[in-house]
């Protein structure tokens, strides 16, 4: 059985999640109170309603508290966006998902209890910075405000030396948690595998100690 998404906010971040969320053969519920963004996804979803999310007997009207998931993309009204987490959370909504526009919007939306909070923009740009600034990152995924996960390409500094000639855990507190090689993906690698040119690193650690391992393969 498919589950049930709603998606409520129908801009570029909303709009890409209602679109994409339909390519997985999701059943997904578009809202909006701008009547023309609902017409845009009337023949993509699998509904559009246009409704003000910030009135709870709206939201009791939809039946959101049936959803396996309500994404609150709401753009640059926090107001909205804050009283729509909280009313969802109020009636019961399982698991709400909400786009933050500041990390002091993504505070308040933690405290009152937004099971997952987004803030694409920031997170975009982190990516984007890392790899303007090494050839390589490939991807760059932030886990927290201090904690990630980046995918570097080994030069050939690394080429034939293991992780533990290397040593990278005790030189740069960061963990390689695994290993990409041709089709391959060594999960966990013993420390003794040598490290080929091309392979790409699966590394995770808080942000400063993974720029200082970036920067060991910039400045070689």
């Amino acid at each position: 059985m498919n589950k049930e998404f709603a998606v409520i906010g129908l801009g570029r971040f909303g709009g890409s999640i209602v679109k994409e969320l339909i390519n997985l053969d999701m059943d997904v519920l578009a809202i909006d109170a701008d009547e023309k963004r609902v017409n845009e996804f009337a023949d993509i979803a699998t509904q559009a309603v246009v409704a003000n999310t910030t009135d709870e007997s709206v939201i009791k009207d939809l039946g959101l508290k049936n959803f396996d998931n309500v994404i609150v993309a709401i753009g640059d009204d926090i107001q909205s966006s804050i009283l729509t987490t909280v009313i969802l959370k109020d009636l019961g909504v399982e698991k709400v998902t909400v786009k933050s526009q500041s990390d002091h919007h993504a505070r308040v939306l933690e405290k009152i209890g937004a099971d997952y909070v987004t803030h694409p923009e920031r997170d975009m740009g982190r990516r984007i910075a890392h790899k303007l600034v090494s050839n390589s990152v490939l991807d760059y995924l932030a886990l927290s405000d201090r904690h990630s996960i980046v995918e570097l390409e080994a030069t050939d500094l690394l080429d034939d030396k293991s992780l533990l000639d290397l040593d990278i855990r005790a030189e740069y507190g960061v963990s390689v948690i695994a290993i990409k090689r041709d089709d391959d993906i060594i999960v966990s690698p013993d420390p003794t595998i040598k490290i080929r040119t091309k392979d790409i690193l699966i590394v995770i650690g808080d942000d400063k100690d993974l720029t200082r391992f970036e920067k060991l393969l910039i400045q070689k």
